[in-house]
């Protein structure tokens, strides 16, 4: 069977142009979010350190970085060190005029470093704010680190897979990034202004704990 062949067409009309995604996120999960938003049309800004860029860069394979290619498509790279005042202040002009920003900080940094969402809502208070942790931005574990394979084991699924006579297996694949990742781009569009019929207030703030999902209202 062979498949029909597609022609690209670079000015098709997609449907989230128009919408522009800031992106502070490093490694996985906050990265599918944001690449799934891309791949309908989003002007998605992907934040960088000036000096090392995302560590996603750094997982390669045979010398390629294929995580990186995959999920930076569609976007643009932006370099900003948000530990200076100017760069602090070019994100907020930056978020003056954008419809959702997505980070993957451990809860709390993005308010030491004076990002928070009051201070992100009073530039603009329709921004919707993703907010990606390993267990949430409140409770009794948010201080922990979170990865992917802890989360994989804390929620039984390494459990279910592999043999009842032998240890536990855990995906070949950053499985649990990947569905927070399709989470928090639901998410989004649930909450995203002038999408949909659905009525949302300023100050929605999506909070995808892998593997679930939350949507503050505020």
């Amino acid at each position: 069977m062979s498949l029909p062949e597609k022609s690209f067409e670079p000015d098709a009309a997609c449907p989230l142009d128009g919408v522009r995604v800031i992106d502070l996120s490093r490694l996985v999960a906050g990265n599918a979010v944001s690449s799934q938003l891309a791949d309908f049309g989003a002007e998605v800004l992907k934040i960088e350190d000036p000096i090392k860029g995302d560590p996603l860069r750094a997982w390669q394979a045979q010398g390629v970085s294929v995580h990186w290619k995959l999920y930076a498509r569609n976007k643009k790279s932006v370099a900003l060190s948000l530990r200076e005042p100017r760069g602090r202040e070019l994100l907020l002009d930056l978020a003056a005029s954008s419809e959702v920003l997505i980070e993957n900080f451990r809860p709390g940094t993005l308010e030491k470093i004076g990002l928070g969402p009051d201070v992100l809502h009073a530039r603009n208070p329709r921004l919707v704010i993703v907010r990606v942790s390993g267990w949430g931005q409140d409770g009794p574990y948010r201080d922990r680190p979170g990865f992917g394979t802890l989360v994989e084991s804390m929620s039984g699924y390494a459990a279910r897979t592999g043999f009842a006579d032998r240890e536990p297996v855990l995906p070949p694949t950053a499985l649990a990034d990947m569905v927070a990742g399709l989470y928090g781009a639901f998410a989004v569009m649930v909450a995203a202004p002038g999408r949909g019929r659905g009525r949302r207030r300023p100050g929605d703030r999506p909070a995808v704990a892998r593997p679930a999902v939350l949507v503050h209202r505020h």
